[in-house]
């Protein structure tokens, strides 16, 4: 077995030392507004993450590629990248890294320091639990912010206006056509509306962005899907229990179906939406006004 390499002994070091210490915190509108920049010190690895899984690991070839970018732009005075460190606030002290561990192996490398940081507010289990105490509906929407609801230009995906300028500097992601008018329907028609995201996203960040489209979101899950340890995954259990004892009917919504489930039957239903992009949105209201019809088979 080769020797560990300085930098696999301190990050060793680190996640024992951080071990059963840290608590995430919920960071300040004026803390989440900017980027600003840490001391290397201040930043620890995530134990959640394949860079901190011995049997995966970090990638040399990545973290080198890095370490070179940091050499390069010393010489031309300029940042080795231009995106900042993802990481949220934790109890006692500094931060814990949610996306850039290469980034930082490489910074500590090179003695590179401080680092270009973004802080967000993750979904944790007490939220959830507040989202549900406020519901006031017994069925609910779902729908992935990555996979449905934010598209790229490039896509080919019909978009919404951008938000005006200056508001657009802060929220950049563009919505599907249709999405704020179908959001705004099913609330009408008594359901609670749920967003998930894999990427890191704050939720007051997610909150607020749907707010200026004049849309209320009931439930914003963050960070979903990610790799979990234990005591997440035993958490997540948890707080899907709660949400499925909220609600008794759910609606997930896709770009080319609507999933229909029942709680306590156990059963779902898929029905397709067939419709030109343009049509989308129609296309999904038309389905749900025939299932609260009670036409199942449609």
């Amino acid at each position: 077995m080769a020797a560990k390499t300085e930098f696999e002994k301190y990050l060793a070091q680190k996640l024992k030392e951080d071990e059963g210490r840290l608590v995430p915190v919920k960071a300040s509108t004026l803390e989440r507004m900017f980027v600003r920049k840490a001391d290397i010190q201040k930043l620890h690895p995530n134990p959640e993450d394949e860079f901190c899984d011995p049997t995966i690991g970090p990638n040399d070839k990545i973290i080198s590629d890095y370490v070179q970018k940091i050499r390069d732009s010393a010489t031309q005075n300029m940042e080795p990248w231009e995106e900042p460190l993802i990481v949220e606030k934790v109890y006692p002290d500094g931060y814990r890294l949610l996306n850039g561990h290469h980034r930082w192996a490489a910074a500590f490398k090179t003695d590179y320091s401080p680092l270009k940081i973004s802080i967000v507010n993750l979904t944790q289990s007490t939220d959830i639990e507040r989202m549900i105490r406020s519901s006031k509906h017994d069925k609910r929407v779902t729908l992935d912010l990555n996979e449905l609801v934010f598209c790229h230009e490039s896509s080919g995906v019909p978009l919404e206006k951008a938000l005006p300028f200056p508001v657009n500097r802060i929220y950049k992601e563009r919505m599907r056509l249709g999405i704020p008018a179908l959001l705004h329907f099913l609330g009408e028609q008594g359901y609670d509306i749920w967003v998930y995201s894999v990427s890191y996203y704050s939720i007051e960040y997610i909150r607020n962005y749907f707010r200026r489209c004049s849309v209320k979101v009931d439930g914003i899950v963050t960070g979903a899907g990610r790799r979990m340890s234990k005591e997440r995954n035993e958490l997540a259990k948890k707080t899907e229990k709660m949400i499925t004892d909220q609600y008794g009917e759910t609606l997930h919504i896709d770009s080319d179906l609507v999933l229909y489930t029942v709680r306590d039957t156990r059963t779902f239903k898929e029905y397709p939406v067939e419709a030109e992009p343009e049509a989308w949105s129609g296309a999904v209201r038309e389905i749900i006004k025939r299932l609260n019809r009670g036409e199942k088979e449609i």
